[in-house]
């Protein structure tokens, strides 16, 4: 039977793996505003990665640290977006304002959860989530509308990532498990609410939807692309070749 470690892990996985992406421009980004701004979106998924690995953590008997660092790809939750290369400036946009589209509906519906540490979590990281899609909307609405090279940029980025937006709404056996449960809503129930928002950026962005959105991914257990265990090669290095290390 699911229970809120399976979210748990599944929601800390995808905030964790995005985070660590994301602060891969540390250093890199295009103007030093965006650099910070960057920076510190990195640190607020991977500050709700520690919350909900660490409550995965209580059911499972490993710290969010073990969870984080000593487990291989095949065994990490995370949506396959969230792994995705960076590619250039306008594609790591991209990528952040799809999913955040998609975090915001699901901690929204998670503040409702009949699980109350699984509520509290949500009601915290809700309300960075609403600074991180504000923020990534408006610079996709921006360089989409803005020069030819800008928006030719932000609509090659559409279309290499909207294969990968049908994951976030297809449930599978534990996440129906978690819906009749009251834990988390059905993966499929946020999908009119996300289309009708994304719409809107589209339309303000004068980019074009995509019309195929399901690359064909197998199953949400076990998965993992090569991008993952490139990602995890580095991000856990030192667990790795110093075990159990501390400061």
């Amino acid at each position: 039977m699911a229970d809120a470690a399976d979210l748990a892990l599944r929601m800390g996985d995808s905030t964790l793996i995005l985070g660590h992406r994301v602060s891969e421009w540390c250093g890199h980004a295009p103007i030093l505003e965006e650099d910070i701004a960057l920076a510190n979106i990195a640190l607020d998924l991977i500050g709700q990665a520690q919350m909900w690995l660490g409550l995965a953590g209580e059911t499972l008997g490993r710290s969010a640290d073990q969870l984080a660092f000593l487990r291989d790809a095949g065994a990490f939750r995370n949506l396959l977006i969230c792994e995705r290369p960076n590619g250039d400036f306008g594609h790591t946009l991209m990528r952040q304002c799809l999913f955040d589209g998609w975090h915001l509906a699901m901690l929204r519906r998670l503040i409702g959860s009949s699980e109350p540490r699984v509520a509290e979590i949500a009601a915290k990281a809700e309300r960075e989530v609403a600074y991180h899609f504000e923020r990534s909307s408006d610079l996709v609405i921006r360089l989409g509308d803005g020069t030819g090279e800008s928006h030719a940029r932000m609509q090659a980025a559409l279309d290499a990532l909207w294969p990968w937006v049908g994951e976030m709404f297809t449930g599978d056996a534990t996440d129906a498990e978690l819906a009749g449960a009251g834990i988390a809503p059905a993966p499929e129930s946020l999908r009119a609410e996300w289309d009708a928002t994304m719409d809107e950026v589209l339309a303000e962005s004068t980019l074009i939807r995509p019309e195929s959105d399901f690359a064909q991914l197998g199953g949400k257990q076990g998965r993992h692309t090569e991008h993952l265990g490139h990602l995890l090669a580095e991000m856990q290095f030192l667990q790795r070749a110093y075990p159990g290390a501390t400061w």
